[in-house]
């Protein structure tokens, strides 16, 4: 098993290294940042088998709410339920940082949410 994860914060989506040789229980200690504003409620985290000669195969995914890093502005990694057609298939760990920036000039304030520190999949 060769798994890899995409990640998506509403738009955004960032795509983990391919965890070559890590069999059932790999570990990406990744970081991701996601630049989010008001109405982000989850991240959604799809994992992947890669394939060489076919399609990858969803393997499952998991929903992480994000009120409590908001409120905390850091998760230490915990485990979340990974499910494929409403299954549980394993466990995932990830751990949160929210960090809140100020923009300068005429824009908006904007929030970063990064993440993923010490993860795997059990």
């Amino acid at each position: 098993m060769d798994p890899y994860a995409i990640l998506t914060c509403r738009t955004q989506e960032k795509k983990s290294s391919v965890a070559s040789g890590d069999g059932s229980c790999p570990e990406w200690n990744e970081t991701f940042l996601f630049t989010v504003s008001g109405g982000v409620t989850e991240l959604k985290i799809k994992l992947f088998d890669k394939d060489t000669f076919t399609e990858d195969d969803l393997v499952g995914e998991a929903t992480i709410p994000l009120e409590p890093v908001f409120a905390e502005e850091s998760v230490p990694p915990m485990s979340y339920n990974v499910v494929k057609d409403e299954q549980y298939c394993g466990e995932i760990r990830v751990g949160l940082k929210f960090t809140q920036q100020r923009s300068r000039g005429f824009c908006a304030d904007e929030e970063n949410l990064g993440g993923w520190r010490q993860s795997s999949m059990d």
